[in-house]
C-alpha cells in the first residue's frame, strides 16, 4: 500500500478515535507512534529531538503564565463586582444588562483571556439576575456564553500564542492584529442587543429606578472606579509592554501573573489556599495543553514521514484551486471541525498541515492567523461540543434548557462569522 494513502488512513483514524472520548494527547501519540513503528521506523528516531525542540519554544511559557493570570483574577473577585458595577451603570438602558455582560467579557478578555474562567463567573452572577428581571433566556445565555469566547480573539489570548508558534508568526504582531476584529466583535454584540431590545423590549428591559438608586447609595463611584481600574491597570501592563517592545509577550505573561497576584494582595483576598486552588489548575491546564502538543508533534512527524503533506500539496495543484479558494476551504473544515473538537487539537492538527500550502501560496500567515483565530472561537459555541455551553450550563439555573442555549447562541455565531468574512475580504482592517 503507497504510504501517502496510510498517512490520510492515520488522520482518518484519528478523527475517529476523536469522537470515541478517548484523551486526545494519547491518541495523537499513540496511533502515530503505532504507524510509525511499522512503516516509518527511521523518522522515530528524529522524535525525541522535535519534542524537545517543541518543550523548549520559549513563547510557549507564555501558556501557563496567562492561565495562572487568568485564573487568580477570576478567584480574586475581581470579575463579580466589575459585573454588579456595570449592571447598574447599563441599567437605565433597555436591555443594559446584556450590554453590561459584553463590556465586562471584554475587559474580562483583555484581562484574563480564560474563556471557562468568565464563563462561569458571568454565569454565577448575571444569568440569575437577567431571567429574574425577565430578559429573554435565550438572549441571556446567548450574551453570556458568546461574551465568555472573547478572550480567544482579544489579546492576551492562549489560542493566539499557540496559533504563532504553528504558524511560526510573532506572537506580539498577532496580539497588535487581533484588536480591531476584536473591538468589531463587541460593536456587533452590542447593535445586536440594542437592536434586540428596541424591537422586544419586555425581553430586555431596563432596571427599575429603585434597585439602581440602592446600590448607587453605597459607595458606588468607588466601587465603579475600583473594578475598572483593577482590570485596567493589568491590560495596561501587559499589552502595554509587548506594544512598546519593552518586554516579549513571555515576559509580558510572566508581569500579568505577578500584577494578577499583586492586585489580589491589594484587595486582601492572596491567600495560601488561593495560590495552592490557582497553581493546581494552571498546571492541570498547561499539562493538558502540552500532552496535547507532544502527541501532535508525533503525528506531524509520521504524517510527514509518510509523505502526507507532500500529497496534499500535490492534491491542491492538481485540483486547481486558486488560493483564496483553499482558504475558504479550510476554513469552511475548521468550522465543522469545531462542532466535534477542540480549539486545541484543531490548532495542533489541521493548522500544521496546512500551513505549508498557504506558505505556498504566498498568503500572509498574520492574516490567516486571525482568521484561524476568529474561526476557532465559533468551536466554544457550536454544538454538541462548545465548551462554553457546557461551562455555562453546569452553573445555570434549573429552568434553563438546553434548547434554549441553543437558540440563543445562533445570532452570536453568525456575527462571528460575519466578522470573519469582513477580515478575509478587508485584510487591510488588521
Amino acid at each position: 500500500m503507497n504510504y501517502e494513502v496510510i498517512a490520510l488512513i492515520l488522520f482518518a483514524a484519528i478523527f475517529l478515535f476523536l469522537m470515541t472520548g478517548y484523551p486526545v494527547a494519547f491518541v495523537l501519540g499513540g496511533l502515530s507512534v503505532i504507524v510509525g513503528i511499522i512503516f516509518v521506523p527511521d523518522f522515530l528516531d528524529f522524535l525525541p529531538l522535535r519534542i524537545m525542540g517543541t518543550l523548549q519554544n520559549y513563547v510557549l511559557l507564555a501558556v501557563p503564565l496567562f492561565v495562572f493570570m487568568g485564573l487568580t483574577l477570576e478567584k480574586s473577585g475581581i470579575a463579580e463586582e466589575l459585573l454588579r458595577s456595570m449592571g447598574v451603570l447599563f441599567g437605565k438602558v433597555k436591555g443594559g444588562l446584556a450590554l453590561s455582560v459584553v463590556i465586562v467579557g471584554t475587559l474580562l478578555a483583555a484581562s484574563t483571556g480564560i474563556v471557562g474562567a468568565t464563563v462561569i463567573a458571568m454565569g454565577l452572577i448575571s444569568l440569575p439576575i437577567m431571567i429574574k428581571k425577565n430578559y429573554s433566556i435565550p438572549l441571556a445565555t446567548g450574551v453570556i456564553a458568546s461574551s465568555g469566547t472573547l478572550g480567544q480573539i482579544i489579546p492576551p489570548s492562549v489560542v493566539l500564542v499557540l496559533l504563532g508558534s504553528v504558524l511560526n508568526v510573532p506572537v506580539g504582531e498577532l496580539f497588535k492584529a487581533a484588536i480591531v476584529p476584536g473591538m468589531l466583535l463587541v460593536l456587533a454584540y452590542i447593535l445586536y442587543i440594542l437592536g434586540f431590545a428596541f424591537v422586544y423590549p419586555d425581553k430586555a428591559p431596563a432596571l427599575p429606578e429603585e434597585e439602581i438608586r440602592l446600590y448607587k447609595s453605597a459607595n458606588y463611584l468607588s466601587k465603579l472606579l475600583k473594578s475598572f481600574l483593577y482590570p485596567m491597570i493589568l491590560i495596561i501592563a501587559v499589552l502595554g509592554v509587548i506594544f512598546t517592545g519593552i518586554a516579549s509577550p513571555t515576559e509580558a505573561a510572566a508581569v500579568g501573573a505577578l500584577g494578577a497576584i499583586l492586585l489580589t494582595l491589594f484587595q486582601k483576598k492572596l491567600s495560601w489556599k488561593l495560590l495552592k486552588a490557582v497553581s493546581i489548575e494552571s498546571t492541570h491546564l498547561t499539562s493538558m495543553v502540552f500532552m496535547i502538543l507532544i502527541g501532535a508533534t508525533t503525528f506531524s512527524l509520521v504524517f510527514r514521514g509518510l509523505g502526507g503533506d507532500k500529497m496534499l500539496i500535490s492534491m491542491i495543484e492538481g485540483s486547481n484551486l486558486t488560493s483564496y479558494q483553499f482558504l475558504l476551504l479550510v476554513m469552511v473544515i475548521v468550522f465543522i471541525a469545531g462542532f466535534f473538537i477542540d480549539f486545541i487539537e484543531i490548532i495542533f492538527i489541521i493548522v500544521p498541515i496546512v500551513a505549508p500550502i498557504f506558505a505556498k501560496f504566498q498568503m500572509d500567515p498574520l492574516w490567516i492567523g486571525i482568521l484561524l483565530a476568529l474561526n476557532l472561537q465559533t468551536s466554544f459555541l457550536t454544538p454538541p461540543f462548545g465548551f462554553a455551553l457546557f461551562y455555562l450550563k453546569g452553573v445555570a439555573p434549573p429552568e434553563v434548557k438546553t434548547s434554549d442555549m441553543y437558540k440563543g447562541i445562533v445570532p452570536f455565531i453568525m456575527i462571528q462569522l460575519g466578522v470573519l468574512l469582513l477580515v478575509a475580504f478587508f485584510p487591510k482592517i488588521l
